[in-house]
């Protein structure tokens, strides 16, 4: 199997991460860092492991960072298997390969959305107990399509965990940036002004000139794959800019841009399937309304920057400021809502309620509502993740 060969140097060539393009790439970067998500995925066999993300945000430099650290730490080179599926012409092939896998340990599975039904090949291998004693890591572009599939093996996981990668939080970005140094509070605002302009993504972090262009490109790529429009995508992003941080309906984006409320929905469905934004509904004590005006948010400072260029729209700073938030409370408590009635309250998540303010605030809010000035938002965002 040449095929394989090739794409596992590692089996005959001790010095092959010279030769490997993703490990190079990484060597190159000015800025690097080894990804803490890949500490996540279960190691233990039987484990089917999911790993999950927006394109561009380093999953394949991160599976390779982890081959290389399972042969530094003394697993055989022989044991580990690396497949790019997206080169794999047929299922045929595909259960071929599984089905003949003996000695190998630890499967990678990269770019498995590629090949169309490959699941079902999967499931079948491991019903048939091929990979009983195996690791077995599945990763994928098509992040949407990959989210429901690792949904279609219940029962079939073992150990396995689904990984989220995400692009790096402000925490994040602070610890690779600045490697944990004790910051005066001038620095710390410093950091963040230059994370409200580059980001999570490793190639925003290190100034790549394409780095725009490749996130909307990987954007619309995505889009395409599962049958959406990109025509239509731009139309709703271009409403959906204009109208942030103020919350909106699904009717008033349809009205702006002449198309109905039903496609809008659908649309900001599959943004948040492929984690370039999110939704932040409505909520009073334990009561959810999923039919008021909704507060649209996306999920990386530079998405904003990247689609604000695409569609030539500007987004306000304080839209800017009130996402960052909103996205840090989604990844610490796992949902985030705002409220309003006679008075806004921008973030609700966990025991918090949030009001994030670009300018002084100019009338008072109720008890237990937390102001947050931008001055504020790097400290809070730190000590929001200090006992993690």
């Amino acid at each position: 199997m040449k095929e394989l060969e090739v794409l596992n140097p590692w089996w005959y060539e001790e010095k092959w991460e010279k030769e490997d393009k993703h490990i190079q790439e990484w060597k190159l970067e000015k800025i690097k860092w080894i990804p803490r998500w890949i500490s996540k995925i279960s190691l233990q066999p039987f484990s089917l492991n999911f790993v999950i993300g927006p394109r561009q945000v380093g999953k394949t430099t991160g599976l390779k960072l982890l081959i290389k650290n399972l042969i530094e730490k003394g697993t055989d080179p022989s044991k580990i298997l690396y497949l790019d599926v997206g080169l794999i012409s047929d299922l045929t092939r595909f259960r071929e390969i599984l089905f003949s896998l003996k000695k190998e340990k630890f499967i990678f599975l990269d770019e498995v959305t590629s090949l169309k039904d490959w699941h079902r090949i999967l499931r079948g291998t491991i019903d048939a107990g091929v990979l009983k004693d195996k690791v077995i890591i599945a990763s994928g572009s098509a992040t949407m399509k990959l989210k429901k599939h690792a949904e279609l093996f219940p029962g079939r996981r073992g150990e396995g965990k689904t990984v989220e990668v995400m692009p790096l939080s402000f925490p994040e970005f602070l610890r690779v940036v600045h490697k944990n140094r004790t910051l005066t509070t001038k620095k710390l605002r410093e950091v963040f002004n230059a994370y409200k302009l580059y980001g999570g993504f490793p190639t925003a972090i290190n100034k790549k000139e394409k780095a725009f262009a490749d996130i909307v490109s990987a954007f619309e790529s995505e889009l395409i794959k599962l049958g959406y429009s990109s025509e239509i995508a731009f139309k709703i992003i271009s409403s959906v800019l204009k109208k942030i941080p103020s919350a909106l309906s699904y009717q008033a984006v349809a009205s702006d841009i002449g198309i109905s409320y039903k496609t809008v929905e659908a649309y900001l469905e599959a943004f948040k399937g492929l984690f370039v934004s999110s939704v932040a509904y409505w909520k009073s004590d334990k009561r959810i309304s999923f039919r008021k005006e909704k507060k649209i948010f996306f999920r990386d400072p530079f998405i904003y920057r990247s689609f604000s260029i695409w569609t030539g729209v500007e987004f306000l700073e304080s839209a800017l400021l009130e996402g960052i938030v909103q996205e840090h409370l989604l990844r610490k408590f796992g949902e985030v809502y705002y409220f309003k009635n006679s008075y806004e309250i921008d973030c609700v998540a966990g025991n918090l309620k949030i009001e994030v303010k670009a300018k002084k605030p100019h009338r008072k809010y109720p008890r237990g509502v937390k102001i947050l000035e931008e001055e504020d938002i790097p400290r809070f965002l730190v000590e929001l993740f200090s006992k993690d």
